[in-house]
C-alpha cells in the first residue's frame, strides 16, 4: 500500500499465509477470482458526475479494488477513497492500486461513516458514491472465514477480524427465540422454528465450532428436491448469520442518508444490491428522497419539501445474460441510481 495513502489499518501482518483453497499472493490472481458486477454500467451512470475536474468517488465496499481500478483508469483526474471494513481486502486493493499514488485512498471503516471518512481525507463533499453490496468473492473463496457452506471452517462470518462476535457465539450463545427471529428475519427462512429448537438441543452437548456441522444440521432438516430447490438447503439461514454478525442491514440503513448527504448537488449515487433485504432499504431511501415531502393539503410546495434526489434508474436494472454466463455472481444483482438535485435545508 501506498506510504502516502491515508489508512486506518490494524492487524494485516500475516494476512495471506494461510492455507485456504484459494490464496491470493499475485495481482494476477486477484484479477481471476473477482469480476466487478456491471462495471460497464457502473462506469456509465456514475461517470455522468465525475467529469469535473478533481472529482471524489467514494467506493463504499472497496473489495478487491476491481471497480476503483476501473474509474482510476477512466477518470484520470479522479480521485478515489475506497472504504472497507474488511483488513485483507484493503491490504490486497492498497497493492493493487499503489500506482495510482495520492489519487487511491483507503479507510478501514464501515460506510456508515462515510461523512467522517470524507472529512478525514480533507473533503466536504463529493461526486460519486458505489456501494457494491453482500459478501466478496475473496471472502467466500477464502476457507478460514467461515462464510460460505461449501467448505469446513470456523464459524467465523466476520468482514472485520479486528470485531469481537463470530456466528459461533451467534449460533451457540442466541436463546431459540432470537435464532427463529434472526433466521427469519434475515434469511426468509420457513423452517427457522425446527433449526433454531435443533441448533439449541445439539449445542447443549457439543458447541457447533465449525461450518460444516452447522449445514448438515439444516440439510438433514430442510427439505431438498432437485430440480425445483434453489440453492443450497443451508443458503438461507448462513446469510442470516452473516447480517447478524456484521449489523449489515443496521450498518446500510444508516449509511443512506449519511451517503446522500455526502454527495454535492449533481452528484451521483449508485447501489448493488444482491438479495431482497438489501434492495428493499435502498429503494426506499432513494425513493423516498426523490419524493416531495410536503403534506397533501398543502397548497404550494415550500423549497424545504422539494426532493433531494432525482431518480436516474427507474426502478432496479439486473445484469444481461451474457453476463450472467461470464460471472454468475451477477445473477441476483439489482442496479439502483439517483442524483442529488438540492441540498436538504
Amino acid at each position: 500500500m501506498p506510504e502516502n495513502a491515508k489508512t486506518k489499518l490494524a492487524g494485516m501482518d500475516g494476512v495471506l499465509t494461510s492455507g485456504n483453497p484459494k490464496t491470493m499472493t499475485s495481482l494476477k490472481q486477484i484479477d481471476e477470482i473477482h469480476v466487478p458486477v456491471m462495471l460497464n454500467r457502473t462506469i456509465e451512470i456514475l461517470g455522468e458526475s465525475l467529469k469535473k475536474q478533481n472529482a471524489v468517488l467514494v467506493d463504499c465496499t472497496l473489495g478487491l479494488g476491481g471497480h476503483a481500478e476501473a474509474f482510476l483508469e477512466s477518470f484520470p483526474d479522479l480521485t478515489v477513497i475506497g472504504i472497507d471494513r474488511d483488513t485483507t481486502a484493503l491490504k490486497l486493493a492498497g497493492e493493487r492500486l499503489s500506482r495510482f499514488g495520492q489519487r487511491a485512498l483507503f479507510s478501514h471503516a464501515t460506510y456508515d461513516q462515510i461523512l467522517d471518512v470524507i472529512a478525514e481525507h480533507g473533503f466536504d463533499s463529493v461526486q460519486g458514491i458505489l456501494l457494491d453490496l453482500g459478501v466478496s468473492s475473496m471472502q467466500l473463496d477464502e476457507a478460514d472465514r467461515g462464510f460460505a457452506y461449501s467448505f469446513d471452517a470456523p464459524l467465523d462470518m466476520r468482514m472485520d477480524a479486528t470485531e469481537s462476535l463470530t456466528a459461533a457465539d451467534v449460533v451457540n450463545e442466541y436463546d431459540e427465540k432470537d435464532l427463529v427471529r434472526i433466521f427469519k428475519e434475515y434469511g426468509e427462512e420457513r423452517y427457522a422454528k425446527p433449526i433454531a429448537a435443533a441448533i439449541v438441543e445439539k449445542r447443549n452437548a457439543a458447541k457447533f465450532v465449525s461450518s460444516a456441522a452447522l449445514a448438515k444440521l439444516i440439510v438433514d432438516i430442510v427439505p431438498f428436491i432437485p430440480g425445483k430447490s434453489k440453492g443450497h438447503p443451508a443458503k438461507r439461514v448462513f446469510q442470516a448469520l452473516r447480517i447478524e454478525v456484521n449489523r449489515e442491514l443496521d450498518v446500510l440503513r444508516d449509511t443512506m442518508p449519511a451517503a446522500i448527504e455526502a454527495l454535492e448537488v449533481g452528484g451521483r449515487i449508485l447501489v448493488l444490491a444482491y438479495q431482497s433485504l438489501e434492495d428493499r432499504i435502498v429503494k426506499q431511501a432513494l425513493v423516498s428522497a426523490s419524493q416531495s415531502s410536503a403534506p397533501i393539503d398543502m397548497p404550494i410546495e415550500l423549497p424545504e419539501h422539494a426532493p433531494t434526489l432525482r431518480l436516474v434508474v427507474k426502478g432496479a436494472e439486473m445484469a444481461s445474460e451474457p453476463e450472467i454466463e461470464s460471472n454468475p455472481r451477477a445473477a441476483s444483482v439489482r442496479l439502483r441510481a439517483a442524483e442529488k438535485i438540492r441540498r436538504a435545508a
